[in-house]
């Protein structure tokens, strides 16, 4: 099964379906990684604040497919901002991947509290890629705030915001200006998961009666069918599990294509409620822990 591939706004390519690692234990993660290489998926999204990078690069070793057949994505953590600790955060994590380049490096969340700290990140991203160690960089959670102070200094214009994207928080003024800019939207949570794995937050999407009427109208489940609207809407999505039959599951999502009707059937479904961490409220103290050297 061939997985589209998407142009970042530097002419890399990368496949549009990813597999993430968020979450994933780090004894559950090599295992998962190795289904989904085994499965067909060529892009690998993982973060140091996982904690499992490590675990990631031994599955790729192991795995014997080719380098340049994959595309590795991972993300510098708050506590190592700063343009001299994002350099070594960037050291941190090829030491743990067991790779020379990581093919798309972004931050994780914006610091609004201490915004010269993201910036100085930001510039260590930029001197990552002009010495050729990175081959797209870019952010994630910056909200349109974020984004356009970020725009006002950046020599480079990010290839790829990684926000919440779900059929029940949509964040369609983000995803204008991303893309008003050239910059990939891509969704983490794109089938609502941050909907179903915690209490009180207003129902699931994978219960939905519109995705489920659509999903049983093409023989799909709801989750194929929330990844393949993300897909025909030009979105990359990183779908996570480490169970091997959902991991397939969610591959096999290029042989239907939804109706503009069903499109238009989800994208009312949106709530305008964020499940995740508020990103302007994220602070150090907060949310800072110390990503380990090896």
């Amino acid at each position: 099964m061939s997985v589209t591939n998407l142009t970042l706004n530097n002419g890399i390519e990368l496949p549009a379906l990813g597999f993430g690692v968020f979450q994933s234990a780090p004894e559950e993660t090599g295992a998962a990684v190795r289904e989904a290489l085994k499965t067909g998926y060529r892009h690998i999204d993982t973060a140091a604040a996982y904690m499992n990078e490590r675990e990631v690069g031994r599955a790729i070793a192991e795995s014997g497919i080719a380098r340049d057949e994959l595309f590795i994505e991972t993300k510098v953590w708050i506590s190592d901002y700063g343009y001299d600790q994002t350099l070594h955060a960037f050291d941190k994590s090829v030491g743990k991947l067991g790779i020379e380049q990581i093919d798309l490096l972004i931050l994780h969340q914006p610091l609004p509290t201490e915004w010269d700290r993201t910036l100085e990140a930001y510039r260590g991203l930029e001197k990552l890629y002009s010495d050729g160690k990175v081959r797209a960089i870019g952010v994630s959670n910056f909200m349109p705030e974020h984004l356009t102070d970020l725009l006002k200094v950046a020599e480079i214009v990010p290839s790829v915001n990684q926000i919440e994207i779900h059929p029940y928080f949509q964040q369609r003024e983000l995803l204008a200006l991303d893309s008003e800019h050239g910059i990939l939207n891509q969704a983490w949570s794109p089938i609502g998961g941050i909907t179903f794995y915690y209490e009180g937050n207003g129902g699931s999407t994978l219960d939905d009666p519109t995705i489920a009427s659509i999903a049983a109208s093409h023989s799909k489940t709801p989750a194929q069918v929330m990844l393949r609207w993300h897909l025909q809407e030009g979105r990359s999505a990183i779908p996570k599990s480490v169970k091997p039959h959902r991991i397939a599951e969610n591959f096999d999502v290029f042989d239907f294509e939804l109706t503009a009707e069903e499109m238009s059937q989800i994208d009312a479904l949106d709530q305008g409620v964020r499940r995740g961490p508020e990103p302007e409220t994220l602070t150090l103290e907060s949310h800072g822990r110390a990503i380990p050297e090896a």
